[in-house]
């Protein structure tokens, strides 16, 4: 759309300028951008600058969402999570994430052997007694569990 290729970074700015928040803003620009594909005869020149009209939509737009906001009980909005976490916490979470998707991607004995053994924190003989296999196995899975996570760790870019 031709309005949207000339006007849409300017009235965002002016939204975002107006509102200070990114995600009103852009759906502010949005919304005046399907008002004047709704009502072409708006923008078509004939009444005056299509810029200023969809100018005083935007603004419109955001002034009609402050007053929808205004009249609703406030509700907690989540905060991004650099907000709440300083930086260690985020590389920590991450961290998590990637090591989740790298166990997921082991075998089942594996997963097992690294469940009981790491996260519950069973010595072998429990673990073996667990899972009904003998302590020697238990150890030999538990050593190529280990080898085969770093690797897909490596793989990942997490463990050099």
């Amino acid at each position: 759309m031709q309005l949207h290729a000339e006007h849409a970074g300017a009235l965002f700015a002016f939204a975002l300028r107006l509102s200070g928040d990114r995600e009103r803003a852009e759906e502010a620009v949005a919304e005046a951008l399907l008002r004047a594909w709704q009502h072409p005869e708006a923008v078509d020149g004939s009444r005056g600058s299509a810029r200023a009209w969809l100018f005083t939509v935007v603004r419109n737009c955001l002034a009609d969402s402050w007053r929808r906001d205004a009249s609703r009980p406030r509700t907690t909005r989540a905060e991004p999570l650099s907000d709440i976490a300083g930086p260690d916490e985020v590389e920590r979470a991450v961290e998590t994430w990637a090591l989740a998707d790298a166990v997921a991607l082991l075998s089942n004995e594996h997963r097992q052997v690294l469940y009981y053994a790491s996260y519950l924190g069973c010595s072998v003989d429990e673990t073996a007694a667990k899972l009904g296999i003998p302590a020697g196995t238990v150890k030999s899975r538990t050593y190529y569990a280990l080898r085969a996570l770093r690797s897909i760790l490596e793989e990942m870019g997490y463990v050099r």
